[in-house]
This record gives C-alpha cells, structure tokens and sequence, in this order.
C-alpha cells in the first residue's frame, strides 16, 4: 500500500513538471519584434523576428502561413523596474 500511494504522488509531480514545459513567458516568446508568423511549421507565436509587416508577408509567401501582430511586443524595448514616476506633479 506504502509504494501504492508513492508511485501515486511521484506520477503526479512529474505529470504537473511535464504541464508547466509547455507554459511560456512573454519574454521567452519575443517581444522586441512587432510581428510573428503562425501557422503549422511555427504553431503559437514562436516565431516573433519580424520588424515589418512586409518582411513577414515577404517569409509567409507562398507557404501555410500567417502574419500576425506580436501582443507581447514592447516599443523600445525592455526596460525592466526602474523608479515609479508620480502621477502628480511635485510642488
């Protein structure tokens, strides 16, 4: 009964350490270019390196693919923590 209920609950981490391989952080997806291709060689946004929507198009063609609009793109850049600003001005 012992090697039962431990066989159990080692099945169960390694089942939830196996669900969270496939969790991704917007970082790790690309969020310094704008636009991504999705289709069935690159399912999700797994392939964010486009700086225009023209060179996407210009990959995509003439193949099963998409170009969408990367919603974890950050203008400028990721600038990380850094002071708070107030919203109301200093007197």
């Amino acid at each position: 009964m012992r090697n039962l209920v431990r066989n159990m609950v080692l099945a169960l981490l390694a089942a939830g350490g196996l669900a969270l391989t496939g969790v991704v952080p917007a970082n790790a997806i690309g969020t310094h270019y704008p636009f991504c291709l999705q289709g069935d060689e690159y399912p999700g946004l797994s392939n964010c390196t486009f700086s225009s929507y023209q060179q996407c198009q210009a990959t995509a063609s003439g193949r099963f693919l998409q170009c969408m609009e990367n919603p974890y793109f950050i203008p400028g850049g990721y600038r990380g923590r850094g002071r708070v600003r107030s919203v109301y001005p200093a007197y």
